[in-house]
Parts: C-alpha cells; structure tokens; sequence
C-alpha cells in the first residue's frame, strides 16, 4: 500500500530505489506517527469533518497500535511504503471507512515533519539528562582529586601544572556549551508543523493551535511554507548539538588513552573495563575509549553531510529530504550510547598520585618562580630572563606548589559556580 497509489502498478526497481530503508528508520518513529494520528484525529472531529463516533473508533484502534509498538510487536512489511501508509491500512482494517479519513487535510510532508520533531524532541531531552548525569560524574571527580597535581602541556611539551579538579572540572564546563547547543535545537525542533500539508496548507477549516496543544509543542510553525523550509533545518540544527556533545567526548577520551599509556601512565582502569590482545599477554587497552573517540568523530562529519544534503534545495518538498533520516537516527543512538560507557568507565577510574615527584616535571613550575620574582619587584620581563637563564644552566629549583587564586585556577576550581551554571542552563 502507498498512500499515493492511483490503481497505477510501480517498477519494482524504483520502488526498492526510493524507499531505501525507510521501512527501518521509520520503526523508530512508529510511536510519533501514531501520536500525531490521534491528535490529528481529534482535530478533524473538533472542526466537523469526522464523526465523534468516527473519532471514539480512531482513538481506539490507534491506541491499540500503539500499545503494539511500545511492546515490540509491530513491523513494517514490504507491502507497506513507510510508517504513514502502515499505520493508516491497520486503521482502515480495523474500523472501515473511518480509517480512510484521518488523512483528511494533511499530506504525508507534514507527518513525517510532526514525527521527526516529537521524536528529537524526545531525544534530545534523553540526550540532555544523559550529559547532566556525566557532568554530575565529572564534579564529583574534580571535588574528589582537586588536590592531585597534574602536569598540564601545550604543544605537547610540559608546560604548567595542573590537577586533577582542573581537568575533570573542565571537561564538566565543557558539557554546559554543550548543553546550550541542545536547547537551541529544542527550540528549533519544538514547533508544530502539522497541518501545513504539502507545504501550502489545506482548503479544510482545520484548528492548528489545537494540534500544537495536543502534541505538547511550544508553539506553531505558522507559515505552511516554513513549516516545510524546517525539513532540514531542524536535523542540522540536532546535528550541530551532536556535534558539539561528540567533540567534548571524543577529546576527552583522547586524553583518558593518552593518560592510561605507560609513557604518561597519569590513569588507569580496572581490568574488566580494558581489552587485552591476541598476542601480548600484558596489554590492557583502553578500547572503550578509543571506540567512543572514533564513534564521535563520526558524528562531527554529520553536519557537513546534512548541509550538503539541503544547501541548494529550494523551497517546498524534495525527496533527497528523506536521507537525512539516514545519517541523524544512528547518530543519536551513537551518542546516547557513547555518553552511557563514558559514565559507566569513568566512575571507575583510577588516579595516579604523586605524579610530579618526577624530576622531568621540575619545570612545571617556571611560571609561578617567575611570578614571585616579579611581586619582589623585579619588571617580568627582566624576571622571565633571569628564570630562563636558570633553565639553561640547570640551576632552577622547583618550588613545586603552586598559590594561584583567581576563578577557575588551580587553587582556585570555582566548582559550585560551575555547578549553578550548568542547574541555570539545564
């Protein structure tokens, strides 16, 4: 069945082109298709185009459907074209004629526009509280370790000292930019469209604020067109949060396989959350890591890939729209499932102490030996060449402390404030 069919039989090859794997992504979005449904149901009863007996009988047998999917009994056959085609059959089945009508006013642009921003409504709000519990995770950690010193380095090279509260708290901050990207695409996401059709609206009396109740969004998408134009945006707008979540994950488990490697040896994991190899009996490898480091990467690309999708569509619908879902729905799998084993492993990690015992780790502290011969009153740059001359003929002797005590310093880790920041922004 296709919602399109006119008695007119399709080449098999076009069909098996242009569906593609929409019968698969769209179980995904089974349980929006069928909430969409019942509140266009509604509607179509407010506004007198369907019977309340009409209505009572689409309420019940989408509720049954739904009952379907959310208990895994519900599939997609070969018969069926998508999602919309699927659940409207099983309504005409169930309740004849009636099942006919729930299309009235609406085309299938719409719904799978009212489909895709329930569902990444849903998403990004699970993807929300996901990075809030890692947050909540990395504060614990930086407040528990604030006092461990860490070598920090630029270019590579030892540079300044750091800790342990520094560099969880960090990646902690981090999460709130992140956070920010995943409301705007919230607000993005959280229009109604339904009831634009095609892209030009309906001739029928329909009560599109109504929908917009019924389904729980912020506000409408008013113009028809835009409403339309918002296909593609709003996945671009998803993907750019993706984005931005992936790469505070991907850089930090750069750094946890960087710290876990012996020449740094600055972290480490228990054994259970470490691989071994087929040849070396002593490896222990920080897989997870590395599989979320290359996963996030992956989804970095993906705003490229929706932009080129969409960059020299005009307006109204395309069908080259339809392989957005493509890319977005394993992406924010991806990410969910990134975010889970980043919480999961790091609750267990282990520190080193006693790090900067290491004579290598001496010059780490040039800056703050500099600072003090510059608040005895020597101009710094004078005081940069005398610790600069101390260097070169290895006499400079390492305090080895530090006294920082502006916000966000080493001293200084600022972690309630970096707390309230993230509660104002979730």
């Amino acid at each position: 069945m296709k919602l399109w069919e006119k008695g007119i039989s399709t080449d098999k090859q076009i069909d098996f082109f242009t569906v593609g794997n929409d019968r698969e992504l769209d179980l995904v979005l089974a349980k929006y298709d069928v909430l969409g449904n019942i509140a266009q149901a509604k509607m179509l009863c407010k506004v007198g185009l369907i019977t309340e007996k009409e209505k009572e009988n689409l309420l019940k047998a989408l509720n049954e459907i739904l009952n379907e999917i959310e208990v895994g009994n519900f599939s997609i056959e070969e018969d069926f074209e998508d999602i919309h085609s699927k659940v409207e059959f099983l309504l005409t089945e169930k309740i004849g004629d009636a099942g006919k009508k729930i299309h009235t006013a609406r085309s299938r642009n719409d719904q799978v526009l009212v489909d895709m921003n329930l569902y990444l409504k849903d998403e990004l709000n699970l993807i929300k509280d996901s990075t809030k519990d890692l947050f909540d995770l990395l504060m614990e950690a930086a407040e528990k370790y604030k006092n461990v010193l860490l070598p920090g380095y630029t270019h590579f090279q030892i540079a300044m000292p750091s800790s342990f509260g520094l560099w969880f708290s960090a990646y902690a901050e981090s999460l709130i930019d992140d956070v920010i990207f995943l409301n705007a695409a919230l607000e993005v996401v959280d229009q109604n469209p339904l009831g634009s059709a095609a892209g030009y609206g309906s001739s029928f009396p329909i009560d599109r604020s109504y929908t917009t109740q019924e389904l729980g969004f912020k506000t409408l998408k008013y113009n028809s067109v835009a409403a339309q134009m918002s296909r593609g945006k709003s996945e671009k707008s998803t993907s750019f949060a993706l984005s931005s979540l992936a790469s505070t994950l991907a850089k930090l488990s750069m750094d946890v396989t960087l710290y876990m490697s012996q020449n740094f040896n600055f972290v480490s994991l228990p054994a259970h959350l470490t691989t071994g190899s087929s040849i070396m009996p002593h490896k222990k490898n920080p897989d997870v890591f590395e599989l979320i480091r290359g996963k996030c990467n992956k989804v970095q690309a993906l705003p490229y890939e929706l932009t080129l999708i969409t960059n020299n569509l005009p307006s109204g619908y395309h069908r080259d729209l339809q392989l957005l879902k493509e890319g977005l729905i394993p992406a924010i799998q991806t990410i969910k499932s990134c975010l889970e084993m980043a919480h999961y492993s790091l609750k267990d990690i282990q520190v080193k102490d006693n790090i900067l015992d290491d004579p290598k780790y001496d010059y780490l502290f040039t800056v703050d030996s500099l600072n003090e011969l510059v608040n005895q009153g020597i101009p710094f740059r004078d005081a940069y060449k005398i610790i600069g001359e101390q260097v070169e003929k290895g006499t400079f002797t390492s305090p080895k402390k530090t006294t920082h005590t502006h916000e966000g310093s080493i001293n200084n880790l600022c972690l309630e404030e970096i707390k309230k920041k993230m509660s104002k922004i979730i």
